[in-house]
């Protein structure tokens, strides 16, 4: 559910739980100050350790959020580096695997920048993968169809080992868009920042003390959830993977090929 909010209504959801939970604590305690003074000593070492755990939860979570978001920028980056080597080798084919398989490289570095524009699982990247997948055959019928012209030729074989790494660098980088933080671990964030910070609002409310620490902790705690999920949902949030890399290989592949192919007879 989580991650199939908008940034928007993500944004309003943990603001709504974070400050209702802290204005719910703070009137509770405010109740509780004029009630029995034993319950407010065991009120503060509960805040305290319950703040103290919410901050080791954040830090694990935002690792693991981080390590997510650099793993879909380096297989992006691994990918882009394939379709590259692809192509300069494609120049290096005989006609007319040459000429066609140059233009299916671009068509296929087109449908992976555009899977990178687009929100895992939506109607968009699932039409940019299965295309990619489509080009991905008829480049590997080509690419069969110049072994067995040239079976003797080092270049249809260099050509075939990068296909090979360039389709299954596709697979390395959906699998790392697919691989987010389990739904289960991102409920417990803003389960237990959501208790911590009402328990906050309700011991200063309890002891009579300014309660404007407690929407400050509320603030931060918030902000600190949304960077961690924003991180966590590629292409949805305002934390994107750029694809700049891919982007530029695009635009080198507009230019004349640098290489030639074997003219008939060599």
């Amino acid at each position: 559910m989580l991650t199939r909010l908008s940034s928007p209504a993500l944004a309003v959801v943990v603001v709504a739980v974070m400050f209702g939970t802290t204005g719910a604590g703070i009137l509770l305690g405010r109740w509780l100050r004029h009630r029995r003074e034993g319950i407010k000593e065991p009120l503060g070492v509960i805040q305290a350790a319950l703040v103290g755990f919410v901050a080791l939860l954040l830090a694990f979570g935002l690792t693991m959020a981080v390590g997510r978001y650099e793993a879909r920028r380096a297989a992006l980056v691994e990918e882009a580096n394939a379709i590259g080597t692809t192509y300069l080798r494609a120049q290096t084919l005989a006609e007319p695997m040459r000429s066609e398989s140059l233009k299916l490289l671009r068509d296929y570095t087109d449908q992976r920048i555009e899977l990178s524009r687009s929100v895992p699982d939506s109607r968009k990247f699932d039409r940019a993968e299965q295309r990619s997948t489509q080009i991905q055959e008829q480049l590997w019928k080509l690419a069969g169809d110049a072994l067995n012209r040239t079976p003797t030729y080092s270049a249809p074989r260099l050509y075939v080992e990068t296909l090979n790494e360039t389709i299954d660098d596709d697979t390395a980088r959906v699998a790392a868009l697919d691989n987010r933080i389990p739904a289960p671990v991102l409920w417990l964030q803003i389960a237990a920042s959501a208790l911590a910070v009402g328990v906050l609002g309700m011991y200063l409310a309890s002891h009579d003390r300014g309660v404007l620490m407690a929407f400050l902790a509320a603030t931060l705690v918030t902000v600190m959830l949304l960077v961690f999920f924003d991180l966590d949902r590629p292409h949805r949030g305002t934390i994107t993977i750029p694809d700049a890399v891919l982007v530029q290989l695009r635009e080198s592949m507009d230019r004349a090929p640098v290489a030639s192919g074997p003219t008939e007879g060599q």
